[in-house]
């Protein structure tokens, strides 16, 4: 039987589709892992096995390949445990695989099954509301994700409160939504004498979003003018604070 699971590599700041793909087939009993995993990725292996067996599962006695696809993009991170662990539950029925076809999974998993935080999950986020699917993350990074913007994220404190939240006997809550710290005080632009006239520059560049070249001689005031530009700024939207990381 075969079952896929959406995940994500990340390239610098960009976060590439990467399918999970599981096969249980007859043979020798292994578990193999396949499409340039890294280290961190190939040792899933234990871990997956380790938080299937805490929540009272076993991995089938049959030869389990994991297909990371497309299988010349290397994969490097812990955060492909969750989507591995969740492909092999899909595979061997103990989760609806039709549910997880519409969310990508990211999220490191420890021994015990806990889903642990890993990076990249905002990164994760953006790429799954740009897909129009949902995110399945580690709850210590819930509010992070909902960052992207409106899609549905679902963060798992562990694989047990998971499992019960995508059958549906156990809803876990809605990640609250992070909220930036308040900005420290700068130069106030009330307080600068004289400079009228760029002052008056500085206030329609703000008011109309426009492009603003400063020029003059060394003291004249123009790096203090720039410091004081954010303080008449008004707050960043999600999607502009997310727009100039």
């Amino acid at each position: 039987m075969a079952a896929t699971v959406a995940t994500v590599a990340y390239l610098g700041l960009e976060a590439r589709a990467v399918e999970v793909q599981v096969q249980l087939s007859s043979g020798l009993p292994a578990f193999i892992i396949v499409g340039l995993p890294d280290k961190a990725v190939a040792e899933s292996r234990e871990r997956v096995r380790a938080a299937l067996a805490s929540i009272g599962l076993a991995l089938p006695p049959k030869r389990i390949t994991v297909n990371l696809s497309p299988a010349d993009l290397p994969k490097e991170g812990s955060h492909f445990d969750l989507p591995i662990a969740l492909c092999l539950l899909a595979a061997i029925g103990a989760t609806d695989a039709e549910t997880l076809s519409h969310y990508v999974a990211v999220g490191e998993l420890s021994l015990d099954g806990r889903v642990a935080p890993s990076p990249g999950v905002l990164l994760a986020a953006i790429h799954a509301s740009a897909q129009d699917k949902g995110l399945i993350c580690p709850v210590a990074q819930g509010s992070e994700a909902s960052w992207a913007g409106e899609l549905d994220v679902i963060a798992a404190p562990d694989l047990l409160a998971l499992l019960a939240h995508l059958k549906g006997s156990a809803l876990l809550p809605a990640p609250p939504v992070a909220e930036a710290e308040p900005p420290d005080g700068g130069p106030d632009l009330a307080q600068v004498k004289g400079q009228e006239v760029a002052k008056r520059a500085l206030e329609i560049c703000a008011a109309g979003g426009h492009n603003l070249l400063m020029s003059g001689p060394p003291g004249a005031g123009k790096s203090l003018l720039a410091a004081c530009l954010p303080g008449i700024l008004p707050p960043l939207q999600p999607s502009e604070a997310l727009g100039i990381m």
